[in-house]
């Protein structure tokens, strides 16, 4: 049996969800206090809606994540330098963990939503095996890293939306000197010194 395409007015209420819940979570203190009753009221919208739509917060939490990310992942799948899978692995590893941290960066609240989704460990978040599974794939490429399964974590622990909310929120360190001592600790790590001039 063919799969059913969405109603069109399934369509817009979904879009208009996840608008109002990207609005909510960027305008909040603390992303636990956004509740699907809000959500369903900044929408306009009934909260059965949402979970028909989503199963529950964490469900609504994903989908808006993932439709941020998406455009990243295509880029890193099937884009061009740097990202791209063409890309030297010495110059896509850099490029990936930047591209990680800008889009924390940009949705800090949807980040720091979904990595407290379920437990305080963001290594249980689906997004991130998929962050790791793809790192760890180019850093192994690189010389000196027939393992990169450790590597990959390490790395990806200087990007935590707890951590880049504290550097960017509390420390007030800027979007620049937050990219720039990235890909400096990255170069140490992966070997290759200090980038900056």
């Amino acid at each position: 049996m063919p799969e059913r395409k969405p109603r069109a007015d399934a369509l817009r209420n979904r879009e208009a969800v996840l608008a109002a819940a990207d609005r909510l979570f960027a305008a909040c203190d603390r992303p636990e206090d956004v509740t699907m009753a809000d959500i369903a009221a900044a929408a306009g919208v009934g909260k059965g809606t949402l979970f028909r739509g989503f199963g529950d917060r964490t469900g609504l939490i994903r989908a808006l994540y993932e439709a941020r990310l998406e455009p990243v992942r295509r880029a890193i799948t099937d884009g061009p330098r740097p990202l791209g899978p063409d890309t030297p692995p010495a110059e896509r590893v850099p490029a990936l963990l930047d591209a990680v941290l800008c889009f924390k960066l940009d949705h800090r609240h949807l980040s720091l939503a979904l990595e407290g989704t379920g437990s305080d460990s963001p290594y249980r978040a689906e997004h991130y095996d998929w962050w790791h599974a793809t790192l760890r794939d180019v850093v192994e490429q690189l010389p000196g890293f027939p393992d990169g399964d450790f590597t990959a974590h390490a790395l990806l622990a200087a990007v935590r939306a707890d951590l880049v909310d504290h550097l960017a929120g509390r420390r007030q360190m800027s979007r620049e000197r937050l990219r720039a001592d990235l890909a400096a600790f990255t170069a140490r790590v992966l070997g290759g010194g200090d980038p900056t001039p």
